[in-house]
């Protein structure tokens, strides 16, 4: 018989697009039962992994009412369901999820770190994150930051004992899909169709952002380089792209910044999209100015499908890309150098494509995703047979 294994995100969006594909594979060896908020989206998700879905309301923001709600209804539910292993994602999901686990006596805890929300807090809501982070790291036996860049803040800040930190594979939570991520996918064809969707010319440099598009993303520095580009270049053939959802409600972009995403016919928007692989075929140069991540999937997915990248010099991001190899790299929250990185990669075609012919084997060789499913399995097993060791020390 299989042993239980629960794994928790907050949204269900984290399952599809941060775990894609790991859950089903770990249905191989476990019996695996997905947690998430938004019951619809979940068993969707349920039918089309073939696993088993257990839905609980659980928000982004503090809400103290719900989230004491969801944490007993988790509380009862694990035991009952008495799982081996439970493995948390996202804050919210962690600090529930790790906190229910403890006091329902889950034997194994484990939590996986893909960013700090507290890196760009402070005062009171600082403080409160604090607690929070070093709650969630009690409760846990083991915490995985998913870069060497996040384990070091987290020692830094004194967030955790070295012991319980670990580091799999070369960073990643789920590592990237290299044959689904394949600019061979695309025919110069089915390009074209995406440009003309898009009305961008094929002689246009295309610039891309894929994300959410909020204040901590480097969507304010990035609109903002790009205006002034193309306020003083206007003979440049140049575009932004940017996919993804605008969450004014959580992290609000400027005004300013809306209003020129607006009306700039140079800038242009998807909004949220299944599949973002078209826009990369279409691009040249992914920019991804974030503030914080965790390690970022965005970047690997994007060199994956030979795009340079322009990053920020943040963890994960700094791990991914080496600095004149497979991109460039600048200070956070730069607008002039993001500006002059974007001008850099506009004249200078040479170095461009010179980044761009190291990007692919740069993600394929280091972030593979079977090396970052092997290495969760084996850890799985390490404390599995742990747990094993120690029930049998305990009952002699």
């Amino acid at each position: 018989m299989k042993h239980k294994l629960i794994r928790i995100t907050t949204v269900p969006i984290s399952l599809e697009k941060l775990l894609g594909g790991q859950l089903n594979y770990m249905n191989s060896f476990f019996e695996v039962t997905a947690i998430s908020a938004d019951k619809k989206r979940l068993l969707n998700f349920g039918k089309r992994h073939d696993v088993n879905v257990f839905p609980i309301e659980l928000t982004r923001e503090i809400t103290p009412l719900k989230d004491l709600s969801a944490l007993l209804k988790l509380f009862w539910y694990l035991k009952k369901e008495k799982p081996l292993i439970v493995h948390t994602h996202t804050p919210k999901a962690g600090i529930i999820g790790m906190l229910a686990s403890k006091l329902a006596g889950v034997p194994i805890r484990m939590h996986t770190v893909a960013g700090l929300p507290l890196m760009e807090a402070a005062g009171f809501k600082r403080n409160v994150l604090n607690v929070v982070e070093k709650l969630t790291y009690m409760c846990a036996q083991k915490v995985y930051p998913n870069s060497i860049g996040l384990q070091d803040i987290i020692l830094r800040n004194k967030l955790c004992k070295g012991t319980k930190l670990k580091v799999l594979a070369n960073g990643s939570s789920n590592g990237i899909d290299t044959e689904h991520f394949n600019p061979a996918q695309f025919s110069k064809e089915e390009k074209k169709i995406v440009k003309r969707e898009l009305e961008v010319k094929d002689d246009a440099l295309v610039f891309v952002f894929v994300g959410r598009l909020v204040g901590d993303k480097g969507i304010n520095e990035l609109v903002s380089a790009f205006k002034n580009i193309k306020a003083t270049n206007q003979q440049l053939s140049i575009k932004l792209v940017l996919v993804g959802p605008f969450e004014q409600h959580l992290d609000p972009l400027a005004p300013e910044t809306i209003s020129e995403i607006k009306e700039n016919k140079h800038i242009l928007t998807t909004g949220y999209k299944e599949d973002v692989r078209p826009y990369f075929a279409i691009a040249d140069v992914l920019v991804f100015p974030s503030y914080r991540e965790g390690f970022p999937n965005v970047v690997m997915q994007a060199g994956a499908m030979g795009l340079p990248s322009i990053v920020t010099n943040i963890n994960g991001c700094n791990e991914i890309i080496v600095d004149g190899e497979n991109g460039l790299i600048i200070p956070s929250k730069d607008k002039e150098a993001l500006e002059l990185a974007m001008l850099k990669l506009i004249s200078d075609e040479e170095l461009r494509k010179r980044l761009a012919d190291n990007s692919r084997e740069m993600i394929t060789s280091r972030f593979q995703q079977q090396l970052v499913w092997d290495a969760i399995l084996e850890e799985y097993t390490l404390l599995l047979n742990q747990n094993e060791a120690q029930s049998s020390t305990s009952s002699d």
